[in-house]
């Protein structure tokens, strides 16, 4: 697949600016980063070669606007559409560049969530040259690409695209079925948002914080899951889930359902690190780090939390004892433990599901979370527990039956395989 000239459309957001350094680098592609004004664009192009610190890619990046869009739609290969998340907002789009579209041309959206079926209506007889691409920020250093199919009869154009996306982009493909939210949201914000639940349920013992010290980096990921959310915008956050919540009717819909909490700090604009306060903020001044009680409905001073299991998993991973770090959790009948298995069991467990459902390979679960949210990925942490016949046991110990049924299925165990490709000692960190 030989694509030489790309145009992407909503280049100044963050997604469509990091996307066309990529597109630039690996690809070797001529970009157009089109945004409304000449000014946006220009600014954009810097910040994309600087977002992968090339600035030798500049001359393949050029600053366009809409007024261009006819010359520089029939002269390209593939349009990356990187507009807002809108069904509107994105078909109006798609009928401006419709007349102007050369044969053979590919159309994609970085959307990550909305119905790829639905917006390939607009295209009508075209509609198998569109497909969601949608990869995870930042791009440079988050590998995972999301490829999105809608149509049986688009398999072979889909495979010559995963070979350009996995040989030209250096992304970790994963092709996935047209469904809410794709695979690596659906499960990462599952994670999160059980972890949002579990801090409203802890609320006296200190809610947010209490649980992000819990499922700290020692548990598989660089980020705390609540402060996660935070990180992506809580905005951002409550979109997602709201939007899975809204499409799925299945047994695990009441996992997606917003918190009042979390309500409530987005009606106020209380949006996370962009508004510089959210479930966190930092009082720069002071160098203190506050977080929102979830129960006095006011910030207080993030508490430094002192686990046992935690402190004792911590020792062991300093001295690369892991099967006795997993040993300390698995044994241990503390509060907080219980809760930590409570949470990883379930994001094993849940991967394995959806992975099972939407995607080609169950195996991709390791793929999108490792390389789309950098945390330790489920099959990974199976390895780590010491196989699924411990996962399965710890269930039935912990888990009400949704659970425990899935992890029993005949027809997910069959699909596993052995071990993961991924190590789980790189994900593991000496620290909460």
């Amino acid at each position: 697949m030989n694509i030489n000239t790309v145009a992407v459309l909503g280049a100044n957001g963050t997604m469509g600016r990091n996307v066309s350094a990529i597109f630039a680098s690996f690809g070797h592609a001529k970009v157009y980063m089109i945004c409304r004004t000449i000014e946006k664009s220009k600014k954009a192009v810097i910040q994309a070669y600087q977002s992968i610190r090339a600035e030798s890619i500049k001359n393949l990046l050029i600053p366009a606007t809409y007024d261009d869009l006819e010359n520089i739609i029939s002269q390209s290969d593939l349009i990356f559409e990187s507009l807002a998340e809108n069904f509107n907002i994105k078909k109006e789009m798609y009928f401006k560049i419709k007349p102007y579209l050369k044969d053979g041309a590919i159309v994609s959206t970085g959307t990550s969530g909305l119905s790829i079926e639905e917006l390939s209506k607009t295209f009508e007889e075209k509609s198998d040259y569109f497909f969601g691409i949608h990869m995870f920020n930042p791009p440079y250093s988050l590998t995972l690409c999301e490829l999105i199919v809608h149509n049986k009869s688009q398999k072979k154009l889909a495979n010559k695209l995963k070979k350009y996306l996995s040989s030209q982009l250096n992304r970790t493909v994963v092709e996935v079925k047209d469904s809410p939210s794709f695979l690596g949201n659906r499960i990462g914000f599952f994670f999160i948002n059980e972890a949002l639940h579990y801090a409203d349920k802890c609320k006296d013992e200190g809610g947010i914080d209490y649980i992000d010290s819990i499922l700290g980096a020692f548990t598989g990921r660089n980020m705390a899951p609540i402060f996660t959310a935070d990180f992506v915008g809580l905005d951002v956050t409550k979109s997602i889930i709201d939007y899975i919540y809204e499409k799925i009717d299945d047994e695990f819909k009441n996992n997606f359902k917003s918190t009042d909490y979390l309500n409530n700090l987005v009606e106020k604009r209380n949006l996370g690190r962009k508004t510089n306060k959210g479930l966190y903020y930092k009082n720069k001044d002071r160098n203190l780090i506050f977080v929102y009680d979830i129960k006095q409905k006011n910030y207080r001073l993030r508490n430094q939390y002192n686990f046992y299991f935690a402190n004792e998993m911590i020792n062991f991973i300093k001295t690369g004892n892991y099967d006795r770090a997993i040993h300390i959790l698995i044994d241990d009948e503390s509060h907080e433990a219980i809760i930590c298995k409570e949470m990883l069991l379930k994001y094993i467990i849940y991967s394995l599901k959806i992975s099972y459902e939407v995607s080609n390979d169950i195996a991709s679960c390791d793929d999108a979370m490792a390389t789309g949210f950098s945390w330790l990925p489920p099959i990974a942490m199976i390895d780590l527990f010491g196989g699924i016949n411990i996962i399965q046991n710890l269930a039935e110990k912990y888990l009400d039956e949704k659970y425990v049924s899935i992890i029993a299925d005949k027809d997910i165990l069959d699909k596993l395989p052995e071990c993961s490709e991924y190590d789980y000692r790189s994900f593991l960190k000496a620290r909460y």
